[in-house]
C-alpha cells in the first residue's frame, strides 16, 4: 500500500474521499504560499512536507507561490532563501513557480467587478477610525459616512488611486459586506491601500498594492489549486475567501485548516524572530539556535531528518506544543546512521605515557560507524603523549566514577590500557595541567592478553598529530519550555537562555579533520553530532554541535513502554 492508501491523517481522508467522489475530476492541486518577508522556520517545513507530500503521493502537483502583496518588508533575498530551503528539504516545483504579483492586473479587475455590482466601495476613514469604527466581539461596527458612495464615484476614485493621484492613507479600497458580522474579518475588510512603494518585481508600476485577504484566495483560484491547505489561523478568514470567490463568480479551491507547529524552547512567529535579528540577540537568520530551516541547516541537520520530524508529528485539527526532545531524538535516529566517528577532545588534559618509546608513532585501528560497517575503518596516529578530556580525570574520585585516576587503570578507546602514576599541576593556581601514565604494550587494540577487565574508556588525541580547533556548543535558545512565562512587564526575550552558545577555542581533533568541508558531519566520540560551519577554514577549523548524545525523549519513550 501506498503512504496516501494506509495515512490516517484528516486531510489526507479529505483529499482521498475528493478523489472517489470525483470533485475535482481526480486533481490535486496543492501550493506552499510564502509571503518573503523573512526567512522560513520549521513549522514552514511542516506546511512544505504536507503540501508537496500531498501533491506527490496523490499524483498532483504542488505550486511554489510567493503571495508579494506588501512591498515594504519583501525582499529578493528572502524569494532566494525560500527556494533555496524548499530544495534543501527535497521537494521541487518544476514550472510551477508562481508570484501573487503575477495576478495584479487580474486583481484590480476583480476590485472593478465588485465597484460594479456595488459590493466594494472607496473609503476616506484613516486606519486609526477604520479600527474604531470596526466595533468588538461583543458590539457590532459602524458604518463608514463613505460606504454609500456611488459606483461611478467610486470606479473614478479607484482609477485615480491607481494612476498614482493621491498620497498614501488618503484613500482604501473596501468591501461592502456586514458591519454587524460576528467574523470580524467581515466587516468591509480594505481590500486595497496605496503604497508608494518599489516592489521587488513590479518596480513603481503599481501605486496600489491589494491586501493578503483579497489576493489569497483569488490566486488560488487562478492557478486551479483544488485543495488549498493551511494553518489553523486562517479559519476565520474562510468565510471572506468564499464571499469573495461567490461574489466574483470564479472558481472555488477547498480551504482545510490544520495546527500550525509548536515547540518547546522555542519561538515560532516569524514578527519575533525579526526581533530577534534584529535586536542582535542572534547572528542572523541562519544562527544555528534559530528555529529557521538556514539556522537548522547551518547547525548541521540533514533533511531527512526535518522531514521525519514533520511525519512523526502528523496532522492535527487543533493547536498543540511539541517537545523539541522529540525533533532532537529524530535527529539523533538520522545522524548516528550516517555520521562518521572521529575523536575529539573538546577541554584538553595532557597525558605524557612515561614507559612508551620515545619518539615512537603508531597506527591504531578505528571503525568509521558501527552502525554502518560499510564505511569502513581509519587508521589514528597514536604517540606517547596524548589529550583525554579533563572531566575524565579526577584526583579524588567521587563514587562510581570509573574514568582516570591516581592508580586506577582505564582503557584509551581502541589502543592500550594505561595507569595513572602522577599529577603536574600549576604552582601559581594548583591547576592540574599534566598526568603522567605508564601504557600496558600488551593491550594493544583496547583489550587485554590476560583477560582483565577495566571500567572506563577514554577517547584521545595524539598530541603530535592534533588539529586544533574552534568548537562551538549550542543548546536552546530558550531557558524555559514556554518563553512567554515571564513575569509582568516582560517579554520572551527575559527567557532567552545565555548559555545558548559556548565557544571553545582550545579542542584538539584528530589529524584529517582540518581536511572536513563546511556541512560535513561527524559524531564526536561521547560528545555528540558536530558539523563543519561555514567560517571553516583548513588554517582554522570550526565546527558546530548539531545535537548532544543524551536523548531525554528516547528515555521518555521507554519509560512509556513504546521502545
Amino acid at each position: 500500500m501506498t503512504q496516501a492508501e494506509t495515512s490516517v491523517d484528516f486531510i489526507r481522508s479529505i483529499v482521498a474521499d475528493d478523489n472517489r467522489s470525483g470533485k475535482f475530476d481526480g486533481r490535486v492541486v496543492t501550493r506552499f504560499p510564502p509571503e518573503p518577508n523573512g526567512y522560513l522556520h520549521i513549522g514552514h517545513a511542516k506546511s512544505i512536507c504536507l503540501n508537496f507530500g500531498l501533491a506527490a503521493e496523490y499524483g498532483g502537483v504542488c505550486h511554489l507561490r510567493f503571495d508579494d502583496t506588501n512591498p515594504t518588508r519583501e525582499e529578493v533575498e528572502y524569494v532566494r532563501s525560500i527556494q533555496e530551503d524548499v530544495r534543501w528539504l527535497g521537494w521541487g516545483w518544476g514550472q510551477n513557480l508562481f508570484y501573487a504579483s503575477d495576478y495584479f492586473g487580474q486583481l484590480y479587475g476583480y476590485a472593478v467587478k465588485l465597484i460594479e455590482k456595488g459590493k466594494a466601495y472607496v473609503c476616506d476613514l484613516t486606519s486609526d477610525e477604520i479600527r474604531e469604527y470596526r466595533g468588538t466581539l461583543t458590539e457590532p461596527g459602524k458604518e463608514s459616512p463613505y460606504r454609500n458612495r456611488s459606483v461611478v464615484e467610486n470606479l473614478d476614485l479607484f482609477r485615480r488611486m491607481r494612476e498614482g493621484e493621491f498620497d498614501e492613507g488618503a484613500h482604501v479600497l473596501r468591501a461592502k459586506i456586514d458591519m454587524a458580522a460576528p467574523n470580524l474579518n467581515l466587516r468591509d475588510p480594505v481590500l486595497y491601500r496605496i503604497l508608494k512603494e518599489t516592489h521587488h518585481r513590479t518596480g513603481d508600476e503599481w501605486p496600489i498594492y491589494p491586501m493578503y485577504d483579497f489576493a489569497h484566495g483569488q490566486s488560488d483560484s487562478i492557478e486551479g489549486v483544488t485543495h488549498s491547505v493551511c494553518t489553523l489561523e486562517f479559519e476565520d478568514h474562510r468565510p471572506l475567501y468564499d464571499w469573495f470567490l461567490d461574489e466574483l463568480e470564479i472558481y472555488h479551491s477547498q480551504q482545510i485548516e490544520f495546527a500550525r507547529l509548536n515547540l518547546t524552547h522555542t519561538v515560532l512567529s516569524k514578527r519575533r524572530l525579526v526581533e530577534l535579528v534584529d535586536g542582535g540577540h542572534v547572528n542572523g537568520w541562519d544562527d544555528p539556535r534559530m528555529p529557521t530551516i538556514s539556522g537548522l541547516r547551518r547547525r548541521g541537520y540533514t533533511p531527512e531528518a526535518v522531514r521525519e520530524f514533520c511525519d512523526r508529528i502528523g496532522v492535527a485539527r487543533r493547536d498543540n506544543t511539541v517537545d523539541i526532545a522529540l525533533l532532537e531524538h529524530t535527529l539523533r535516529d538520522d545522524l548516528n546512521k550516517r555520521s562518521p566517528r572521529v575523536m575529539g577532545v573538546l577541554d584538553p588534559l595532557k597525558v605524557v605515557i612515561e614507559n612508551y618509546p620515545e619518539g615512537k608513532t603508531e597506527e591504531i585501528v578505528s571503525v568509521n560507524n558501527p552502525e554502518d560497517m560499510s564505511m569502513g575503518e581509519r587508521t589514528i596516529p597514536f604517540s606517547g603523549t596524548v589529550y583525554i578530556e579533563k572531566d575524565d580525570f579526577r584526583e579524588e574520585p567521587p563514587p562510581k566514577f570509573y574514568r582516570l585516576s591516581p592508580g586506577r587503570e582505564i582503557r584509551l578507546k581502541d589502543a592500550y590500557y594505561i595507569t595513572c602514576t602522577g599529577v603536574v599541576k600549576d604552582e601559581a593556581t594548583g591547576e592540574i595541567i599534566e598526568l603522567r601514565c605508564t601504557y600496558d604494550p600488551e593491550t594493544h587494540g583496547g583489550t587485554s592478553s590476560d583477560g582483565r577487565k577495566v571500567r572506563g574508556t577514554s577517547h584521545w588525541v595524539s598530541a603530535e598529530h592534533a588539529v586544533d580547533a574552534e568548537v562551538r556548543i549550542y543548546d536552546h535558545l530558550f531557558s524555559k519550555e514556554d518563553p512567554d512565562d515571564v513575569e509582568d512587564g516582560g517579554d520572551f526575550k527575559d527567557n532567552l537562555n545565555p548559555e545558548s552558545l559556548v565557544v571553545l577555542k582550545s579542542c584538539k581533533l584528530e589529524p584529517g579533520m582540518d581536511k572536513a568541508k563546511p556541512g560535513d558531519r561527524f559524531q564526536f566520540l561521547r560528545q555528540g553530532y558536530f558539523c563543519v560551519d561555514p567560517d571553516s577554514t583548513p588554517e582554522a577549523p570550526v565546527f558546530n554541535r548539531t545535537v548532544a548524545l543524551r536523548d531525554t525523549w528516547s528515555r521518555m519513550d521507554k519509560a512509556r513502554g513504546r521502545v
